[in-house]
This record gives C-alpha cells, structure tokens and sequence, in this order.
C-alpha cells in the first residue's frame, strides 16, 4: 500500500518563471531535468505528475545533479 500525502505539488513559488502544466507541475525538456532556464533543473514531486513516488524522485534527483554538473562543465566552471 502506498500512502499519498498529497497530490499538489509545491510549486506556486515558480509561479510566472518556469513553465508548468495545469495541475502546477514543472515542465522540463523530455528525457531530461532541463527547464526553459539555462541552468536550472526540475526533478522529483515537482516534475513527475504520473508516478509521484519517493524511488522515482530520487531517480530524478539523481538526473538532475548530473544534468547540473554537465551544464558546469561545458559552461567552464
């Protein structure tokens, strides 16, 4: 059994500066964790509107650190 503490993500503070769907999730570039602003990245609650799980969050969150480190490198820093 999976228990759901909720099903809204927490995203209103991005509101206006990143793209989201009607339910409020981050949009992000298919296959990836790269939203419309260079250098930043969506992973987890915020991004995954069908399966919304811990082990799938910290998939993403793991994605995200290594879109974030190539977006370092090839930015030279």
């Amino acid at each position: 059994m999976f228990l759901a503490v909720g099903h809204v993500p927490n995203t209103e503070i991005f509101k206006g500066q990143l793209d989201q769907d009607v339910k409020g999730y981050l949009r992000v570039e298919p296959g990836t964790t790269r939203t419309k602003i260079k250098g930043v990245f969506a992973c987890g609650d915020v991004q995954d509107s069908y399966y919304r799980q811990a082990v799938t969050a910290a998939g993403t969150g793991c994605m995200a650190a290594i879109d974030a480190e190539r977006f370092l490198e090839s930015e030279g820093h």
